[in-house]
């Protein structure tokens, strides 16, 4: 399914990203572009270099980002509450065998 206003920067596709919302032709989403853009202060241009994406779709995920701010929100903070989870329930190895050698 193509986007009707973004469509040629912006595809969501079942089973792809979980149909979440991307940037086309990439496994980019819109809310990774968010996160990468409000959270962690990387510029469009930075964004673009780095994922080697164009300049269009980047700011057309930010458009699409303002456009349902709410929805995009809500899905960022499932996945870190989901990750919250499962970190608390999957021990970290690291400290598993740090506590092995300090009391071995």
């Amino acid at each position: 399914m193509t986007l009707a206003v973004l469509d040629k920067h912006i595809e969501a596709t079942p089973g792809i990203c979980g149909g979440k919302p991307r940037i086309a032709g990439h496994r980019i989403t819109v809310e990774h572009v968010a996160i990468w853009h409000e959270r962690m202060g990387m510029s469009v241009d930075e964004i673009a270099s780095e994922y080697d994406l164009s300049l269009g779709g980047v700011y057309a995920a930010l458009a699409y980002y303002h456009d349902h701010k709410e929805d995009v929100d809500r899905r960022i903070k499932e996945g870190e509450a989901f990750s919250e989870e499962m970190r608390e329930q999957t021990p970290s190895l690291l400290k598993q065998k740090m506590a092995i050698r300090a009391n071995g």
